[in-house]
C-alpha cells in the first residue's frame, strides 16, 4: 500500500453506484409486484457430480474433470460437504473463466452449480 493511501471502499467489486442500481432493481421489482416475489427460473444441470465425503482439492479435481468433456454453455452441478468448497469453487471459477451461476448451503451440504467457458 502506498504510503498515506486509505481505503476506499468504492473501489470493491460491488461497490457504488452498481449496488446501488441492483439493490434499486431488486426494490422496484418487489414493490411491482406487491405480496409476490417474481418466480426464479430453476437451474437445469447437463451434468452432476457427488463429492461428498471428500476433501480439498478433490472436489476441484473431479469439477475440472467434468468440465472438460462437456461443451460450451452446459451446467455443471456438485454436491460436496467440504465447507471450503464455496471458496475453493469462487476461486476456481475466477482462474478458469467458468461462470459461477449459484451457491447453496442445504443442510451440511454445499451445492454448485458452474457454467462451461
Amino acid at each position: 500500500m502506498v504510503r498515506g493511501a486509505r481505503y476506499r471502499p468504492e473501489s470493491r467489486r460491488f461497490a457504488g453506484s452498481e449496488f446501488r442500481m441492483a439493490t434499486t432493481q431488486a426494490v422496484n421489482i418487489a414493490r411491482s409486484t406487491p405480496g409476490q416475489l417474481p418466480m426464479l427460473q430453476p437451474i437445469t444441470a447437463d451434468k452432476e457430480i457427488d463429492t461428498r465425503g471428500l476433501n480439498c482439492p478433490l472436489p476441484i479435481l473431479r469439477a475440472k474433470k467434468a468440465l472438460s468433456d462437456m461443451t460450451t454453455g452446459q451446467v455443471l452441478k456438485i454436491v460436496a460437504t467440504d465447507p471450503g468448497s464455496m471458496r475453493d469453487f469462487q476461486a476456481f471459477c475466477k482462474q478458469t473463466g467458468n461462470e459461477l451461476l449459484i451457491q447453496q448451503t442445504i443442510n451440511k451440504e454445499f451445492v454448485h452449480y458452474l457454467k462451461r467457458r
